[in-house]
């Protein structure tokens, strides 16, 4: 396949894929405006650089890669505490409904998060995950267990008594 059509596929995906990347970045994130930017500055480099894409099938995945990566180089970059605001507040009809499990992903590292996001809010399967994250799948496996029982554990935080 040539490089100009490969080049037209990148910029389709990023056309189709364009909410599913703002709601990956807006995990890291927890801001609507910096996801935006995040967003903006991965579909800059996802077009910069679709000539170096070798083939089709692997398109959506080196886009995750790059939104992950351009969200982690943000947070790096501007070290500032991130605010978890309202989706309400911004009166957002979005995937990530569930404030107390989008809370409770703070606990994550990383890793554990966007494999967490990757799996279940963006329906990846464990073996594209993998390559996403460059892991193999048993690792992404391992990776989401964990992830599952700390995410279990603060969202059961208090339940046992009453705290009033």
């Amino acid at each position: 396949m040539g490089k100009k059509i490969l080049q037209k596929k990148v910029e389709e995906t990023v056309l189709y894929s364009y909410e599913s990347m703002y709601r990956l970045a807006y995990t890291y994130v927890h801001n609507e405006e910096d996801a935006l930017d995040i967003v903006q500055e991965s579909v800059y480099k996802a077009i910069k650089h679709s000539t170096s894409i070798n083939q089709e099938d692997y398109i959506k995945t080196w886009l995750w890669r790059i939104v992950i990566n351009t969200a982690l180089d943000f947070i790096r970059k501007n070290q500032k505490e991130i605010v978890v605001e309202s989706f309400c507040e911004h009166g957002q009809d979005d995937s990530y409904q569930d404030f107390d499990t989008i809370e409770a992903l703070k606990v994550l590292t990383e890793k554990e998060k966007a494999v967490v996001v990757l799996r279940f809010f963006e329906d990846q399967k464990l073996k594209e995950i993998g390559e996403i994250l460059g892991e193999n799948t048993n690792t992404v496996k391992t990776i989401l267990y964990r992830s599952l029982r700390k995410l279990k554990l603060e969202l059961t935080k208090g339940e046992l008594g009453y705290e009033g």
